[in-house]
């Protein structure tokens, strides 16, 4: 009795644990209007992960990136993360104006003004405290690199030096990645 007692304690801890652990090692995606809300009470960078169902380099994008405990661990620290589907048919409400499904672009208006017109997925778009554009960057990136363009815009480094510097100088140093 003890025996089989101690056991399914240990195995209720191994699992028990090994769920907390996996739950804290996902970015905690919420909607734009989410962010948009939060934003407003306690100002923070948005990130906007525009994507489509379709997308391939979308869904290895979610598999090997935004799993990366680097990359979790920052974005949950420093911004609101947002995932979009380009195509969704909902309306989108953000701060007074309503994002319509557009028909003859086969893109939700949100994801068209977001992305400024260039539909290509997946693409990153930043957003400042206020929900100002700071940028879209369009295409697949891995961990590393998405790591170091989420610190250089996150840190407000993109306002003192080029990336390029960033990545040689400032991002070796701070993140020894």
């Amino acid at each position: 009795m003890k025996k089989s007692l101690l056991l399914s304690l240990l195995v209720l801890g191994i699992f028990g644990f090994g769920n907390v652990s996996f739950a804290q090692n996902k970015i905690n995606w919420m909607s734009i209007e989410e962010a948009y809300a939060k934003s407003q009470v306690a100002p923070k960078k948005t990130i906007i992960d525009v994507y489509t169902g379709w997308c391939g380099w979308c869904k290895v994008m979610d598999k090997n990136t935004f799993t990366d405990p680097a990359v979790v661990k920052y974005i949950n620290d420093n911004y609101y993360a947002v995932k979009l589907d380009a195509e969704s048919r909902k309306d989108i409400r953000v701060g007074g104006k309503v994002y319509k499904f557009d028909e003859a672009n086969k893109a939700n208006e949100a994801a068209i003004t977001l992305l400024q017109g260039q539909m290509s997925y997946p693409s990153i778009v930043y957003l400042d405290e206020k929900f100002n554009m700071i940028q879209p960057l369009p295409g697949y990136m891995d961990a590393k690199a998405f790591h170091e363009i989420i610190t250089y815009i996150g840190g407000n480094y993109h306002k003192k030096e080029e990336f390029e510097s960033y990545k040689v100088g400032t991002y070796k140093t701070k993140f020894k990645k």
